[in-house]
C-alpha cells in the first residue's frame, strides 16, 4: 500500500539577519585577532546568506552585562523559557499553514500527531497545543521524538508511514521544530564558534496519509526508509545539556568522515531497496553545512543540479536541525519540473547517525 507526503508548510520566526552582519558582530566579541580571523573564514565559507531566529538582534539583546560591562550568558532555564513561549507559537503557525494547504483534509480528520525537537522541553508540549489550538480531535494520538538532532524528521516520517500502513484511514500531522539560536554561546571553542555560524530557527509541518492525492495535486510517495551508523564519528558530533544552554560538540572532521563513508552506506541501502544509484534523479540532503554538501557531492559523484535544492535551503535559512530536510522536501514537492523523478533523501546527526528515505514525485 502506498503512503504519501501530501504537503509541507515551512515557517520561520520574524527576525531575519544577514549572515555577514552576524559574523561581524561575532568578530566584535572575539577575544583576539586569531579568533577574528577564524570567524571571518567560518562565516565567509558557510554558504549561508540569511538566518532566522526568535532572538531579537541575534544575540545582542540576549546576553546581559555585569557591573563591569562584561557580557553574561543566560542560563539554560532562561533559554528554555523562551523556547516554551516561541515554540508553541511557531508550531501552531506551521500547523495552521499546513491545514490551509489541504482543502480535502479538515482538522477533524487528523488521527495522529508526531512532533520532533531537540532544542527545548516543556509539557504539555507541542503535540498538546497543536491539538488544542488547531481544533484537532481530543482523541488524536500524539507522539514526541526528542533530542535526536538533525536526522529526526526521518524517524518521524517513518513512524507516520507505519501508522498509515496499519490504518489506511490515518492522517498524520508531523511537526519538526527547532530553535537552535537559543543555544548560541560565547567563548573560543572552535566547535562552538562553528555551531554559532551555522544554526538557525525554523519549523515545518507535514501531512502523511495513504489517501491518494487528488488529480493534479503534488505529492511524494514514501517508498523506503533506512538507518545506518558511522561509528568513526561517534565523538565528533554530540549534544548535551549544559548550564548555559545545550552544549554541542561539532568537529570540523565531520564532513571528511561522512565523505569517506557515505558512498558505502548509500549503496548498501539502495541495493536493499532494489534501486541502483544511477536511477536517483534528485538528492535531498540535509544541508548541515557547505562542507558536508561538498563532500557528499564529491563522494557520490553528483552533478551540481542534483544538490541545488539543498544548497538553496542552506543559503536562505541556514541549518535548522530536524526541520531543515522538510524545507528541502517542500521545495521538491512543489517543483513542476520534477514529476516522476526518484529522490534519495538523507540527514545526519550524533552518532554519527545516517537516516535515509527513498521517495518518488508523482506525475500530478
Amino acid at each position: 500500500m502506498s503512503v504519501y507526503l501530501h504537503a509541507v508548510a515551512a515557517a520561520t520566526p520574524e527576525h531575519a539577519y544577514a549572515q555577514e552582519a552576524v559574523g561581524q558582530w561575532m568578530q566584535e566579541l572575539a577575544g583576539d585577532e586569531r579568533q577574528r580571523r577564524l570567524l571571518r573564514a567560518l562565516y565567509r565559507a558557510s554558504g549561508i546568506t540569511t538566518r532566522h531566529t526568535v532572538i531579537p538582534e541575534f544575540g545582542r539583546d540576549f546576553f546581559g552585562r555585569d557591573a563591569n560591562g562584561t557580557l553574561v550568558e543566560p542560563g539554560t532555564g532562561a533559554r528554555n523559557a523562551i523556547y516554551t513561549r516561541e515554540a508553541r507559537q511557531l508550531g501552531v503557525t506551521s500547523g495552521r499553514m499546513l491545514l490551509e494547504q489541504l482543502p480535502d483534509i479538515a482538522a477533524t480528520d487528523i488521527t495522529h500527531v508526531v512532533t520532533a525537537s531537540c532544542t527545548g522541553f516543556f509539557n504539555p508540549g507541542l503535540d498538546y497545543f497543536l491539538i488544542r489550538d488547531l481544533g484537532l480531535p481530543a482523541s488524536t494520538e500524539r507522539y514526541h521524538l526528542g533530542f535526536m538532532g538533525c536526522y529526526a524528521a526521518f524517524p518521524a516520517l517513518r513512524m507516520a508511514t507505519r501508522f498509515c500502513q496499519v490504518n489506511p484511514q490515518a492522517n498524520v500531522l508531523v511537526l519538526c521544530l527547532e530553535l537552535c539560536s537559543l543555544h548560541i554561546q560565547l567563548g573560543d571553542r572552535e566547535d562552538q564558534l562553528l555551531a554559532n555560524a551555522l544554526f538557525a530557527d525554523g519549523a515545518a509541518a507535514a501531512l502523511v496519509s495513504a489517501r491518494p492525492p487528488a488529480p493534479g495535486c503534488p505529492a511524494l510517495r514514501l517508498e523506503h526508509f533506512a538507518s545506518a551508523l558511522v561509528p568513526e564519528g561517534e565523538a565528533d558530533m554530540t549534544w548535551s545539556i549544559g548550564d548555559h544552554g545545550f552544549d554541542i560538540a561539532l568537529s570540523s572532521y565531520v564532513p571528511k568522515i561522512l565523505g569517506a563513508n557515505i558512498a558505502g552506506v548509500v549503496d548498501e541501502v539502495l541495493a536493499d531497496a532494489g534501486c541502483p544509484r544511477d536511477e536517483i534523479d534528485i538528492w535531498a540532503v540535509h544541508p548541515g553545512g557547505k562542507s558536508i554538501l561538498d563532500q557528499i557531492e564529491r563522494s557520490l559523484a553528483l552533478r551540481p543540479e542534483q544538490l541545488a535544492t539543498s544548497r538553496r535551503v542552506l543559503r536562505d535559512f541556514g541549518n535548522m536541525s530536524s526541520a531543515t530536510i522538510l524545507f528541502v522536501l517542500s521545495d521538491l514537492l512543489l517543483d513542476p519540473n520534477g514529476r516522476g523523478q526518484r529522490i534519495c533523501s538523507m540527514a545526519f546527526g550524533p552518532g554519527l547517525t545516517v537516516e535515509m528515505a527513498l521517495l518518488s514525485q508523482l506525475q500530478g
